[in-house]
């Protein structure tokens, strides 16, 4: 599911996704809460981890966003799976 910004909205997305069997899914305009898990997400990668790095090589930033996705997803508490 995505959101209506204009970063979403791009012929090279929908190219991409084409070509790759994926179906976009748009969440409805002006109904953020139909996304509210993703947007949480979303927001806390770009508070806890890319607004506090400067990527020096694409390589950089795919190791550091997978080591931040790792931590996310093992390691940190999750309040919502009792841990």
């Amino acid at each position: 599911m995505v959101d209506h910004g204009t970063e979403f909205q791009s012929r090279a997305l929908e190219e991409w996704a084409y070509r790759r069997g994926v179906q976009l899914d748009f969440i409805r305009p002006r109904k953020p809460v139909e996304n509210a898990c993703i947007e949480s997400c979303n927001g806390r990668l770009r508070d806890k981890c890319l607004n506090v790095h400067q990527f020096a090589s694409l390589a950089e930033a795919q190791a550091i966003i997978e080591a931040w996705r790792l931590d996310y997803n093992h390691h940190r508490p999750h309040s919502s799976l009792g841990t």
